[in-house]
């Protein structure tokens, strides 16, 4: 273990990140004094940084924004995809930035406070990502105390300790502990979130760690949602007599969560029953259907992806948020790919060739990002 002991903090230093690299960046503490260890990704969204510190697919990860201009939408009790933020920290360039928005409840320094939540500022993020960008997403610690006291060493033995995210299964962490139903709606300006009461299919969605405005597009087609946790046995799924099967987003490495979750979900597919995976759930399905996953060099997160629908030609703006990819030369003959990334090649969706299932590697639901695919959930919805 390197030594720290001779490293001097900066005057008026109040955090610091600490990289597994040894690399050791200084700068000004927000949100809560405390620590947090994860793996440091970037995101280069332009808006959505709510949503994406609650996206429960973020569990385990520190966020490096992109974006200079962090906080100034303010936060508020609405624009959530979970009820406790699921990131392990966040990184940003300048200051919080104040509030200028209608619907802003709260200060985002206070808001990450509430939920024990920290962060730093005064980073190059620009620097770190094209470090991301050549050598990987790194390990990390995020380390605030006000008064400027840092015992590097220890912090470092801590991060060292970590074992990653490859090979860990989080999904159980994000779960919903029962089941419940979900009737809440798109959001309109004129009247806020709605509630779906006229329904004729049943969706049982499969709790990997869903985000909030998923569940709300797929009651937004009509259906009745019924979401069960992440480790609820095919037997029991089936006893609900669903119209179709959801698989969430969600963290963490897909073979260990699959380790549970693909026998379910090879037992559903022998019902023919459709099913729609998304992000974690496309993962799942492609391994449960004999594909292979791996994990990538620096994932794919933001809401500016360019994916190729392979069927039609045209091309859609996505929001995304991964760190695995399915292997495509590992998929059977029964699979046909219907998605590719213009980013890098890799897989972004799937279908089987004679069975009412398909799926997606990115986030149709957008919350942040662009509603180019928002058509996905009717074509479920038409396949029930």
């Amino acid at each position: 273990m390197p030594d720290f002991s001779s490293f001097t903090r900066p005057k008026n230093a109040t955090a610091v990140l600490l990289l597994h690299n040894k690399t050791c960046l200084w700068g000004h503490g927000i949100g809560a004094q405390t620590s947090k260890l994860g793996e440091v990704c970037f995101n280069t969204s332009m808006t959505g940084y709510q949503e994406i510190l609650t996206d429960p697919s973020y569990a385990g990860q520190i966020i490096n924004f992109t974006f200079p201009h962090i906080g100034n939408v303010g936060t508020n009790e609405e624009d959530i995809e979970a009820l406790m933020p699921a990131a392990q920290g966040l990184i940003l360039r300048e200051p919080i930035t104040n509030p200028s928005n209608w619907r802003a409840t709260k200060h985002l320094d206070d808001w990450l406070k509430d939920h024990n939540l920290c962060g730093i500022t005064g980073i190059d993020t620009r620097a770190l990502t094209q470090d991301i960008r050549d050598n990987g997403a790194p390990n990390g610690i995020i380390a605030v105390n006000y008064e400027g006291k840092f015992d590097l060493n220890a912090l470092y033995k801590e991060l060292e300790s970590w074992s990653g995210l490859e090979g860990s299964d989080l999904a159980k962490g994000v779960t919903c502990p029962k089941p419940y139903t979900w009737t809440e709606t798109l959001w309109s300006r004129a009247q806020g979130y709605g509630t779906q009461d006229k329904t004729d299919k049943h969706i049982v969605a499969i709790d990997f760690g869903a985000k909030r405005n998923i569940l709300r597009c797929l009651a937004s087609t009509g259906a009745k949602v019924t979401v069960v946790p992440a480790t609820t046995p095919a037997n029991d799924i089936l006893a609900l007599k669903p119209d179709g099967v959801f698989l969430s987003n969600g963290p963490g490495d897909p073979a260990a969560t699959g380790l549970y979750a693909v026998p379910t979900i090879k037992s559903i597919m022998e019902k023919n029953i459709p099913v729609f995976g998304i992000c974690l759930g496309h993962q799942m399905l492609a391994i449960a259907l004999g594909g292979q996953t791996k994990k990538m060099h620096l994932g794919h997160r933001g809401a500016n992806h360019p994916v190729k629908d392979l069927t039609t030609g045209k091309v859609e703006i996505t929001s995304q948020n991964h760190g695995f990819e399915v292997i495509e030369d590992s998929l059977p003959d029964t699979v046909t790919v219907t998605h590719t990334s213009l980013f890098d090649g890799s897989n972004e969706g799937l279908k089987v060739k004679d069975k009412p299932i398909f799926s997606v590697q990115y986030h149709p639901e957008a919350s942040p990002g662009p509603q180019d695919s928002h058509y996905l959930f009717d074509r479920f919805m038409d396949m029930m």
